[in-house]
Protein backbone atom coordinates (compact mmCIF):
# COMPACT_ATOMS: atom_id res chain seq x y z
CA UNK A 1 0.00 0.00 0.00
CA UNK A 2 1.23 3.51 -0.93
CA UNK A 3 0.32 6.80 0.73
CA UNK A 4 0.84 9.72 -1.64
CA UNK A 5 -0.70 13.17 -1.41
CA UNK A 6 -2.94 12.00 1.40
CA UNK A 7 -4.47 9.23 -0.74
CA UNK A 8 -3.95 5.46 -0.75
CA UNK A 9 -2.75 3.66 -3.86
CA UNK A 10 -2.08 0.07 -4.78
CA UNK A 11 1.59 -0.93 -5.17
CA UNK A 12 1.07 -1.19 -8.93
CA UNK A 13 1.25 2.64 -9.01
CA UNK A 14 4.75 2.65 -7.55
CA UNK A 15 6.70 3.60 -10.69
CA UNK A 16 4.18 6.21 -11.79
CA UNK A 17 4.17 7.94 -8.41
CA UNK A 18 7.93 7.78 -7.98
CA UNK A 19 8.26 9.54 -11.33
CA UNK A 20 6.20 12.45 -9.97
CA UNK A 21 7.98 12.58 -6.64
CA UNK A 22 10.93 14.88 -7.43
CA UNK A 23 8.72 17.70 -8.68
CA UNK A 24 6.37 17.35 -5.71
CA UNK A 25 9.29 17.41 -3.27
CA UNK A 26 10.71 20.55 -4.87
CA UNK A 27 7.37 22.36 -4.63
CA UNK A 28 7.00 21.45 -0.97
CA UNK A 29 10.51 22.58 -0.06
CA UNK A 30 9.93 26.01 -1.64
CA UNK A 31 7.71 26.85 1.33
CA UNK A 32 7.78 26.32 5.09
CA UNK A 33 5.81 23.90 7.21
CA UNK A 34 5.91 25.11 10.79
CA UNK A 35 6.59 22.88 13.76
CA UNK A 36 3.38 24.25 15.33
CA UNK A 37 1.34 22.93 12.43
CA UNK A 38 2.85 19.48 12.92
CA UNK A 39 2.46 19.58 16.70
CA UNK A 40 -1.20 20.63 16.60
CA UNK A 41 -2.05 17.82 14.18
CA UNK A 42 -0.17 15.25 16.26
CA UNK A 43 -1.97 16.45 19.38
CA UNK A 44 -5.34 15.70 17.79
CA UNK A 45 -4.08 12.29 16.65
CA UNK A 46 -2.74 11.51 20.13
CA UNK A 47 -6.08 12.34 21.74
CA UNK A 48 -7.89 10.11 19.26
CA UNK A 49 -5.59 7.21 20.12
CA UNK A 50 -6.21 7.68 23.84
CA UNK A 51 -9.99 8.05 23.30
CA UNK A 52 -10.08 4.65 21.58
CA UNK A 53 -10.86 5.70 18.00
CA UNK A 54 -8.30 3.23 16.64
CA UNK A 55 -8.83 0.41 19.13
CA UNK A 56 -9.62 -2.10 16.36
CA UNK A 57 -5.97 -1.78 15.26
CA UNK A 58 -4.33 -0.78 18.54
CA UNK A 59 -5.78 -3.37 20.94
CA UNK A 60 -4.53 -6.42 18.94
CA UNK A 61 -1.13 -4.73 18.82
CA UNK A 62 -1.11 -4.21 22.60
CA UNK A 63 -2.07 -7.84 23.13
CA UNK A 64 0.69 -8.98 20.77
CA UNK A 65 3.27 -6.94 22.68
CA UNK A 66 1.92 -7.87 26.11
CA UNK A 67 1.28 -4.18 26.89
CA UNK A 68 -1.57 -2.70 28.88
CA UNK A 69 -3.42 0.53 28.15
CA UNK A 70 -1.15 2.58 30.41
CA UNK A 71 1.75 1.78 28.08
CA UNK A 72 -0.34 3.02 25.15
CA UNK A 73 -1.04 6.28 26.96
CA UNK A 74 2.67 6.81 27.63
CA UNK A 75 3.40 6.35 23.92
CA UNK A 76 0.54 8.62 22.92
CA UNK A 77 1.84 11.33 25.27
CA UNK A 78 5.17 11.40 23.44
CA UNK A 79 3.21 12.28 20.29
CA UNK A 80 0.98 14.81 22.08
CA UNK A 81 1.27 18.56 21.73
CA UNK A 82 2.88 18.93 25.14
CA UNK A 83 5.30 16.06 24.53
CA UNK A 84 6.42 17.35 21.13
CA UNK A 85 6.81 20.94 22.34
CA UNK A 86 9.14 19.67 25.06
CA UNK A 87 11.08 17.77 22.39
CA UNK A 88 11.43 20.81 20.13
CA UNK A 89 12.48 23.00 23.06
CA UNK A 90 15.17 20.54 24.14
CA UNK A 91 16.54 19.88 20.67
CA UNK A 92 16.13 23.13 18.74
CA UNK A 93 15.74 26.09 21.09
CA UNK A 94 19.02 27.98 20.95
CA UNK A 95 20.19 31.48 20.11
CA UNK A 96 22.24 31.16 16.95
CA UNK A 97 22.91 34.86 16.18
CA UNK A 98 26.55 35.95 16.48
CA UNK A 99 27.53 39.57 15.80
CA UNK A 100 26.31 40.66 12.38
CA UNK A 101 25.58 37.09 11.33
CA UNK A 102 22.22 35.44 11.72
CA UNK A 103 22.19 31.67 11.89
CA UNK A 104 18.92 30.04 10.94
CA UNK A 105 17.90 26.41 10.90
CA UNK A 106 16.53 24.97 7.65
CA UNK A 107 15.33 21.45 6.86
CA UNK A 108 17.79 18.99 5.43
CA UNK A 109 15.39 18.57 2.48
CA UNK A 110 13.75 15.23 1.86
CA UNK A 111 14.51 12.33 4.20
CA UNK A 112 14.08 8.66 3.40
CA UNK A 113 13.14 6.76 6.56
CA UNK A 114 14.08 3.06 6.49
CA UNK A 115 12.47 1.80 9.66
CA UNK A 116 12.97 -1.41 11.61
CA UNK A 117 10.05 -3.67 12.38
CA UNK A 118 10.71 -4.35 16.09
CA UNK A 119 8.68 -1.36 17.36
CA UNK A 120 5.35 -0.82 15.62
CA UNK A 121 4.99 2.89 16.40
CA UNK A 122 8.55 3.70 15.30
CA UNK A 123 8.04 4.21 11.53
CA UNK A 124 5.33 6.84 12.04
CA UNK A 125 7.26 8.53 14.83
CA UNK A 126 10.39 8.74 12.68
CA UNK A 127 8.35 10.59 10.05
CA UNK A 128 6.97 12.95 12.70
CA UNK A 129 10.52 13.82 13.75
CA UNK A 130 11.34 14.64 10.13
CA UNK A 131 8.23 16.82 9.92
CA UNK A 132 9.16 18.76 13.06
CA UNK A 133 12.41 19.79 11.37
CA UNK A 134 10.47 20.89 8.25
CA UNK A 135 11.45 18.05 5.92
CA UNK A 136 9.59 16.17 3.24
CA UNK A 137 9.48 12.55 4.44
CA UNK A 138 9.46 9.30 2.49
CA UNK A 139 8.86 6.18 4.55
CA UNK A 140 9.88 2.75 3.33
CA UNK A 141 7.63 0.43 5.26
CA UNK A 142 9.40 -2.28 7.26
CA UNK A 143 8.70 -5.90 6.41
CA UNK A 144 5.77 -7.20 8.40
CA UNK A 145 4.18 -3.80 8.99
CA UNK A 146 0.56 -4.46 9.96
CA UNK A 147 -0.87 -1.25 8.51
CA UNK A 148 -0.49 0.89 11.64
CA UNK A 149 2.07 3.25 10.06
CA UNK A 150 -0.07 4.01 7.00
CA UNK A 151 -3.19 4.42 9.14
CA UNK A 152 -1.56 6.89 11.55
CA UNK A 153 0.10 8.95 8.81
CA UNK A 154 -3.04 9.06 6.70
CA UNK A 155 -5.00 10.22 9.73
CA UNK A 156 -2.39 12.93 10.25
CA UNK A 157 -2.90 14.25 6.71
CA UNK A 158 -6.69 14.14 7.19
CA UNK A 159 -6.37 16.19 10.37
CA UNK A 160 -4.00 18.68 8.74
CA UNK A 161 -4.16 18.69 4.89
CA UNK A 162 -1.10 20.97 4.77
CA UNK A 163 0.98 17.88 5.67
CA UNK A 164 -0.03 15.88 2.59
CA UNK A 165 2.87 17.27 0.53
CA UNK A 166 5.36 16.28 3.26
CA UNK A 167 4.45 12.62 3.83
CA UNK A 168 4.92 9.74 1.37
CA UNK A 169 4.83 6.03 2.19
CA UNK A 170 6.07 3.28 -0.14
CA UNK A 171 5.89 -0.46 0.44
CA UNK A 172 9.18 -1.45 -1.18
CA UNK A 173 10.78 -4.82 -0.32
CA UNK A 174 14.30 -4.49 1.07
CA UNK A 175 15.53 -6.75 -1.73
CA UNK A 176 14.34 -4.23 -4.36
CA UNK A 177 17.52 -2.17 -4.16
CA UNK A 178 16.91 -0.43 -7.49
CA UNK A 179 13.69 1.19 -6.25
CA UNK A 180 15.19 2.07 -2.87
CA UNK A 181 18.18 3.68 -4.59
CA UNK A 182 15.81 5.68 -6.75
CA UNK A 183 13.99 6.99 -3.69
CA UNK A 184 17.28 7.68 -1.92
CA UNK A 185 18.54 9.76 -4.86
CA UNK A 186 15.71 12.23 -4.21
CA UNK A 187 16.74 12.82 -0.59
CA UNK A 188 19.24 14.91 1.31
CA UNK A 189 19.31 12.38 4.11
CA UNK A 190 18.50 8.78 4.96
CA UNK A 191 17.45 7.79 8.46
CA UNK A 192 18.09 4.07 8.81
CA UNK A 193 16.90 2.03 11.77
CA UNK A 194 18.41 -1.44 11.91
CA UNK A 195 21.46 -3.59 12.41
CA UNK A 196 24.88 -3.52 10.81
CA UNK A 197 23.66 -5.23 7.64
CA UNK A 198 20.93 -2.61 7.10
CA UNK A 199 23.36 0.26 7.67
CA UNK A 200 25.95 -1.24 5.30
CA UNK A 201 23.30 -1.74 2.64
CA UNK A 202 22.17 1.88 2.88
CA UNK A 203 25.75 3.12 2.57
CA UNK A 204 26.10 1.29 -0.73
CA UNK A 205 22.80 2.74 -2.03
CA UNK A 206 23.28 6.36 -0.99
CA UNK A 207 24.94 9.03 -3.10
CA UNK A 208 28.16 10.49 -1.62
CA UNK A 209 26.43 13.80 -0.83
CA UNK A 210 23.57 12.18 1.09
CA UNK A 211 23.66 12.43 4.88
CA UNK A 212 23.16 9.02 6.52
CA UNK A 213 21.64 9.15 9.98
CA UNK A 214 22.23 5.78 11.59
CA UNK A 215 19.97 4.50 14.34
CA UNK A 216 21.57 1.07 14.45
CA UNK A 217 20.62 -1.83 16.69
CA UNK A 218 21.99 -1.38 20.20
CA UNK A 219 22.64 -3.67 23.14
CA UNK A 220 21.48 -2.94 26.67
CA UNK A 221 22.27 -4.69 29.92
CA UNK A 222 22.10 -4.41 33.69
CA UNK A 223 25.03 -3.68 35.96
CA UNK A 224 24.51 -4.96 39.50
CA UNK A 225 26.27 -4.73 42.81
CA UNK A 226 26.19 -8.19 44.41
CA UNK A 227 24.09 -7.05 47.37
CA UNK A 228 21.50 -5.21 45.28
CA UNK A 229 17.96 -5.28 46.61
CA UNK A 230 15.47 -7.92 45.46
CA UNK A 231 13.04 -5.15 44.50
CA UNK A 232 15.51 -3.99 41.85
CA UNK A 233 15.85 -7.52 40.51
CA UNK A 234 12.06 -7.78 40.32
CA UNK A 235 11.96 -4.52 38.33
CA UNK A 236 14.62 -5.87 35.98
CA UNK A 237 12.67 -9.09 35.49
CA UNK A 238 9.61 -7.00 34.61
CA UNK A 239 11.58 -5.29 31.85
CA UNK A 240 12.74 -8.62 30.44
CA UNK A 241 9.26 -10.18 30.48
CA UNK A 242 7.39 -7.09 29.31
CA UNK A 243 9.62 -6.53 26.27
CA UNK A 244 10.75 -10.14 25.68
CA UNK A 245 14.17 -8.49 25.18
CA UNK A 246 13.25 -7.41 21.65
CA UNK A 247 13.93 -3.68 22.02
CA UNK A 248 17.30 -1.96 21.85
CA UNK A 249 16.65 -0.81 25.42
CA UNK A 250 15.75 -4.31 26.68
CA UNK A 251 18.06 -5.99 29.17
CA UNK A 252 20.06 -8.79 27.54
CA UNK A 253 21.96 -9.84 30.65
CA UNK A 254 23.55 -8.80 33.93
CA UNK A 255 27.15 -7.83 34.59
CA UNK A 256 27.95 -8.31 38.27
CA UNK A 257 30.51 -6.11 40.01
CA UNK A 258 32.67 -9.02 41.17
CA UNK A 259 35.52 -11.28 40.17
CA UNK A 260 34.18 -14.10 42.38
CA UNK A 261 32.53 -17.09 40.73
CA UNK A 262 30.65 -17.84 43.95
CA UNK A 263 29.19 -14.32 44.13
CA UNK A 264 28.20 -14.52 40.46
CA UNK A 265 26.44 -17.86 40.99
CA UNK A 266 24.60 -16.55 44.03
CA UNK A 267 23.19 -13.57 42.16
CA UNK A 268 22.27 -15.73 39.15
CA UNK A 269 20.31 -18.09 41.39
CA UNK A 270 18.52 -15.20 43.09
CA UNK A 271 17.58 -13.65 39.77
CA UNK A 272 16.46 -16.94 38.20
CA UNK A 273 13.86 -17.49 40.91
CA UNK A 274 12.64 -13.92 40.56
CA UNK A 275 12.53 -14.07 36.75
CA UNK A 276 10.57 -17.31 36.90
CA UNK A 277 7.98 -15.83 39.26
CA UNK A 278 7.57 -12.62 37.25
CA UNK A 279 7.30 -14.50 33.95
CA UNK A 280 4.30 -16.43 35.31
CA UNK A 281 2.33 -13.15 35.23
CA UNK A 282 2.95 -12.67 31.49
CA UNK A 283 1.43 -15.27 29.11
CA UNK A 284 4.00 -16.76 26.76
CA UNK A 285 3.37 -18.11 23.27
CA UNK A 286 3.69 -21.91 23.05
CA UNK A 287 6.03 -21.59 20.07
CA UNK A 288 8.35 -19.32 22.02
CA UNK A 289 8.41 -21.74 24.95
CA UNK A 290 9.38 -24.54 22.55
CA UNK A 291 12.12 -22.37 21.05
CA UNK A 292 13.39 -21.60 24.54
CA UNK A 293 13.59 -25.31 25.34
CA UNK A 294 15.76 -25.86 22.27
CA UNK A 295 18.02 -22.91 23.14
CA UNK A 296 18.50 -24.17 26.70
CA UNK A 297 19.25 -27.69 25.48
CA UNK A 298 21.83 -26.30 23.02
CA UNK A 299 23.50 -24.28 25.78
CA UNK A 300 23.69 -27.35 27.99
CA UNK A 301 25.31 -29.33 25.17
CA UNK A 302 27.95 -26.57 25.07
CA UNK A 303 28.59 -27.32 28.77
CA UNK A 304 27.27 -23.98 29.94
CA UNK A 305 25.82 -23.55 33.41
CA UNK A 306 22.13 -22.95 32.68
CA UNK A 307 19.37 -22.40 35.22
CA UNK A 308 16.09 -23.11 33.44
CA UNK A 309 12.42 -23.70 34.11
CA UNK A 310 9.04 -22.03 33.81
CA UNK A 311 9.80 -20.79 30.29
CA UNK A 312 12.85 -18.75 31.35
CA UNK A 313 16.56 -19.32 31.71
CA UNK A 314 19.66 -17.69 33.18
CA UNK A 315 23.03 -18.73 31.75
CA UNK A 316 26.08 -18.26 33.98
CA UNK A 317 29.05 -17.37 31.78
CA UNK A 318 32.79 -17.18 32.38
CA UNK A 319 33.46 -14.48 29.77
CA UNK A 320 32.79 -10.75 30.09
CA UNK A 321 31.69 -10.15 26.51
CA UNK A 322 28.65 -8.00 25.74
CA UNK A 323 26.44 -10.29 23.65
CA UNK A 324 22.87 -10.61 22.51
CA UNK A 325 20.89 -12.98 24.71
CA UNK A 326 18.63 -15.79 23.55
CA UNK A 327 15.84 -13.22 24.11
CA UNK A 328 12.29 -14.20 25.07
CA UNK A 329 13.18 -14.28 28.80
CA UNK A 330 16.58 -15.91 28.47
CA UNK A 331 19.45 -13.86 29.86
CA UNK A 332 23.06 -14.25 30.89
CA UNK A 333 24.98 -13.33 34.05
CA UNK A 334 28.68 -12.41 33.77
CA UNK A 335 31.41 -11.06 36.03
CA UNK A 336 32.72 -7.54 35.38
CA UNK A 337 34.44 -5.74 38.29
CA UNK A 338 34.01 -1.99 38.24
CA UNK A 339 37.76 -1.52 37.77
CA UNK A 340 37.41 -3.34 34.42
CA UNK A 341 34.36 -1.43 33.18
CA UNK A 342 36.50 0.36 30.57
CA UNK A 343 36.67 -2.92 28.63
CA UNK A 344 33.17 -2.12 27.35
CA UNK A 345 34.66 0.58 25.13
CA UNK A 346 35.44 -2.07 22.56
CA UNK A 347 31.69 -2.16 21.88
CA UNK A 348 31.62 1.51 20.88
CA UNK A 349 28.56 2.31 18.86
CA UNK A 350 26.59 -0.61 20.30
CA UNK A 351 26.09 0.43 23.91
CA UNK A 352 22.76 1.95 24.80
CA UNK A 353 20.88 1.52 28.09
CA UNK A 354 22.25 0.28 31.39
CA UNK A 355 19.88 -0.68 34.19
CA UNK A 356 21.94 0.14 37.27
CA UNK A 357 21.25 -1.84 40.44
CA UNK A 358 23.33 -0.08 43.08
CA UNK A 359 23.13 1.67 46.42
CA UNK A 360 22.06 5.30 46.02
CA UNK A 361 25.32 6.46 47.61
CA UNK A 362 27.28 4.88 44.74
CA UNK A 363 24.96 5.45 41.78
CA UNK A 364 26.61 8.72 40.73
CA UNK A 365 30.13 7.29 40.70
CA UNK A 366 29.18 4.07 38.90
CA UNK A 367 27.03 5.97 36.40
CA UNK A 368 29.98 8.17 35.51
CA UNK A 369 32.19 5.12 34.94
CA UNK A 370 29.54 3.54 32.70
CA UNK A 371 29.09 6.76 30.74
CA UNK A 372 32.84 7.05 30.15
CA UNK A 373 32.78 3.46 28.87
CA UNK A 374 30.18 4.42 26.23
CA UNK A 375 26.69 3.93 27.69
CA UNK A 376 24.21 6.66 26.70
CA UNK A 377 21.26 5.87 29.04
CA UNK A 378 21.81 4.83 32.66
CA UNK A 379 18.50 4.25 34.41
CA UNK A 380 16.93 2.28 37.19
CA UNK A 381 16.16 -1.29 36.07
CA UNK A 382 12.41 -0.88 35.83
CA UNK A 383 12.74 2.17 33.57
CA UNK A 384 15.16 0.77 31.00
CA UNK A 385 12.63 0.78 28.16
CA UNK A 386 10.70 3.87 29.23
CA UNK A 387 10.89 6.90 26.96
CA UNK A 388 10.22 10.52 27.84
CA UNK A 389 9.65 13.58 25.70
CA UNK A 390 12.83 15.38 24.80
CA UNK A 391 15.24 12.56 25.52
CA UNK A 392 18.06 11.89 23.09
CA UNK A 393 18.23 9.07 20.56
CA UNK A 394 21.32 6.98 21.28
CA UNK A 395 23.21 9.95 22.70
CA UNK A 396 22.26 12.61 20.15
CA UNK A 397 19.31 14.76 19.09
CA UNK A 398 17.43 13.65 15.98
CA UNK A 399 15.98 17.04 15.07
CA UNK A 400 19.46 18.56 14.84
CA UNK A 401 20.62 15.81 12.52
CA UNK A 402 17.54 16.38 10.35
CA UNK A 403 18.42 20.07 9.98
CA UNK A 404 21.12 22.28 8.51
CA UNK A 405 22.31 25.71 9.65
CA UNK A 406 22.45 28.64 7.22
CA UNK A 407 24.48 31.74 8.08
CA UNK A 408 23.38 35.12 6.74
CA UNK A 409 25.21 38.41 7.26
CA UNK A 410 22.91 41.36 7.92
Amino acid sequence: MILYGGKLYDNSFQDELTERLRADIDRALDRDISADTVINACDVLSKRVIDGKYDDVVIPLLNKLGMDRSELEKTAYIMSGEGLRIKCYRELDEDMSIGSRVRKRYPLGAILHIAAGNADILPAYSVIEGLLAGNVNILKLPMGDQGLSVMLLRELTDIEPALTDYIYVFDVPSADTARIKRLASLCGGIAVWGGDAAVRAVRTLADPDTRIIEWGHKLSFAYAEPDCDDSELYALAENICRTDQLLCSSCQGIFVDTDSKEVQNALAERFFEILKSVSAKYPQDAGIRAKNTINVYTAELEHKNVLSGGGVSVTVCDDSDLTLSGMYRNCWVKRLPLDDIGSLRRYKGYLQTVGLLADDSRRGYISDRLARAGAVRILRPGAMSDTISGEAHDGTYALRLYSRIVETEV
